[in-house]
């Protein structure tokens, strides 16, 4: 699959979650069967330091607390190094891992690869999506085209809903 190309699409609420993993920033392998009994929060987003990446992971910090509380944890996800997720993890004191997807293969598995378009520009990237795991690795709600600006207090409240 060329590097333009998408996966089988984004996978739809009530499907099994495709099987990760993945190293994070201390070269950690984290996947699908690190959690087994917990609900994940699993957000792909474009790029470390730019805007509105950083006010999303920073929104996800924020409420990290009231996510754990709801027996949830937080995985970030995009195509930066280790490297460059440690630095922007420690800059903006994240609590929660970054996942590296350098070959891209997380963001296809999740539909979250696709084609974008910037002051009429086409061009590939990751498409800002949310999916929220349930406790026995299916998919309990999806979140397309994400706005950054108030998405983890959404999520908080979709959590709610998603059973133990």
């Amino acid at each position: 699959m060329g590097v333009g190309m998408t996966s089988t699409g984004i996978p739809k609420a009530g499907e099994k979650t495709p099987l990760f993993n993945a190293k994070d920033t201390q070269g950690n392998n984290v996947g699908l069967q690190n959690f087994k009994g917990r609900k994940i929060v699993l957000y792909f987003y474009p790029k470390d330091m730019t805007s509105g990446c950083t006010v999303e992971a920073c929104a996800f910090r924020d409420a990290h607390a009231q996510i754990l509380e709801s027996g949830a944890v937080v995985l970030g996800v995009s195509p930066d190094s280790a490297d460059s997720h440690k630095k922007f993890s420690e800059k903006h004191d994240l609590t929660f891992p970054l996942l590296v997807d350098k070959d891209l293969a997380l963001c296809k598995a999740f539909g979250a690869w696709g084609e974008k378009s910037m002051y009429g520009r086409k061009y590939f990237g990751v498409l800002r999506t949310t999916f929220i795991i349930d406790t026995r690795g299916r998919i309990a709600r999806v979140f397309e085209k994400v706005k950054p600006e108030g998405h983890a207090l959404e999520v908080l409240a979709a959590l709610k809903e998603v059973q133990p």
